[in-house]
């Protein structure tokens, strides 16, 4: 039963696996391939790494970055797989306090998103948009 689980080198692969197979027996291609992931995970990883303070799916496109990287790096799938734990047993820590701190990380995490917010200059943005000039929307980087 198990040798029909498992499949020998000299079976014929179809799929993905042959599109690999294929990019590793070209260097070039291979190397450009894998040159193309690290980009493409990179990007996403950066991005992701941003979004976290903000609302939304920011740990999610971590893991998605480091997914994509993890499809070509072995360093990529051990940080993967210790990210994964550490952000469970974060969440598992979290979960167990009490609501005042819940709601003091939830009002803290805001603050921290807003004077974000000010400081790339968004409510400034905003505020000309609707008329509104007052000078304290203006980020200090853009005085």
């Amino acid at each position: 039963m198990t040798a029909d689980l498992e499949t020998s080198s000299t079976e014929k692969r179809t799929g993905w696996r042959a599109f690999r197979t294929g990019l590793a027996r070209r260097p070039t291609l291979n190397l450009a391939y894998r040159i193309g992931v690290a980009v493409a995970g990179v990007a996403v990883l950066a991005v992701g790494i941003l979004a976290i303070p903000y609302p939304g799916p920011g740990w999610a496109i971590v893991f998605a970055g480091l997914g994509i990287l993890a499809t070509e790096f072995a360093w990529a799938r051990r940080i993967l797989g210790w990210l994964r734990s550490k952000y469970q047993q974060g969440m598992a820590w979290y979960s167990a306090r009490s609501p005042v701190v819940r709601v003091f990380a939830a009002f803290a995490t805001a603050a921290l998103v807003v004077a974000t917010l000010w400081a790339l200059g968004t409510f400034g943005i905003v505020g000309s948009w609707i008329g509104v000039e007052w000078e304290w929307l203006r980020s200090p980087l853009q005085r």
